[in-house]
C-alpha cells in the first residue's frame, strides 16, 4: 500500500525572518510545508468467497425446503474439509415469485413458481483452500459463485509501515529545505495523511482455481 503525508514543520532562523500577518501584529513563524510518500508491499494470504444456492419449485415451501437441504449439505461439507463454524456465515436469504406475463397485456400476470436464494460467506485463512472449497460446494448443490475477494492478514502492519516511511520522507525533505534557506528545522506543527487503496499482490505460484 502507499501512503502520502503532508507535514508542516517550523524552521527557526533569523535569516528567514518573521512574517507579519494582515490581521495581527504578531509575527507568523516561518514554516516549511512538504509532502512525503511511503510504500509497503504485502502478499495476499486470505480470501473471502461467496457461494450461492438458488432453488426453484411450484411453491415457496418446496423451494425453501430444497434450498435448506442443499445449504446444510454445503455447510457440513465445508466443515469436513477443514473450515471452522466461525468461518462460515449464511446471508442474503430471499424468496421471490416467478411471474408469467401474457402476450398483449390484456390479462394480469400469474405466479408460475418461486425462487429461493441463499448465500454462504466463507472466510478462508489460506489461499490454497479456494479451489477445493469451490469444488466441494459445487458438488453439494451450490450453483452461484458471486464473489471472490483476496486480501492480506498483514494489511494493518503494512499501513503503519507506509505511514512511518511517509513521515520520514517528509521530514528529510523539510530538513533539506530548512538548511538551504539558512535555517534549522524546528518542531512539527501539523500532519495529515491520505492513503491509496490496498492492492495486495498474488503469490507468484499458480493458484488451484487458475486455468
Amino acid at each position: 500500500m502507499r501512503s502520502r503525508t503532508m507535514v508542516a514543520v517550523l524552521g527557526i532562523s533569523s535569516a528567514l525572518g518573521p512574517v507579519l500577518s494582515a490581521q495581527s501584529s504578531a509575527p507568523t513563524p516561518p514554516q516549511v510545508v512538504v509532502s512525503g510518500t511511503g510504500e509497503a508491499r504485502i502478499v495476499t494470504d486470505r480470501a473471502t468467497l461467496m457461494l450461492g444456492v438458488q432453488t426453484r419449485a411450484a411453491t415457496a415451501g418446496l423451494a425453501a425446503t430444497d434450498n435448506a437441504r442443499r445449504l446444510r449439505a454445503i455447510l457440513d461439507t465445508l466443515k469436513a474439509v477443514g473450515l471452522a463454524s466461525e468461518q462460515l456465515t449464511t446471508m442474503n436469504y430471499n424468496v421471490a415469485p416467478e411471474m408469467q406475463y401474457p402476450a398483449g397485456g390484456n390479462q394480469p400476470p400469474k405466479v408460475t413458481g418461486y425462487v429461493v436464494t441463499n448465500t454462504v460467506r466463507a472466510d478462508l485463512h489460506r489461499i490454497d483452500d479456494v479451489g477445493r472449497v469451490i469444488d466441494a460446494a459445487l458438488a453439494k448443490g451450490a450453483n452461484e459463485i458471486s464473489s471472490l475477494q483476496l486480501f492480506s492478514s498483514k494489511a494493518d502492519s503494512a499501513r503503519r509501515a507506509a505511514l512511518a516511511a511517509a513521515v520520514a520522507d517528509a521530514r528529510a525533505q523539510a530538513e533539506v529545505l530548512a538548511r538551504a534557506s539558512g535555517g534549522t528545522l524546528g518542531s512539527l506543527i501539523e500532519i495529515s495523511s491520505t492513503q491509496e487503496p490496498i492492492r495486495p499482490a498474488l503469490p507468484a505460484r499458480r493458484q488451484p482455481w487458475q486455468a
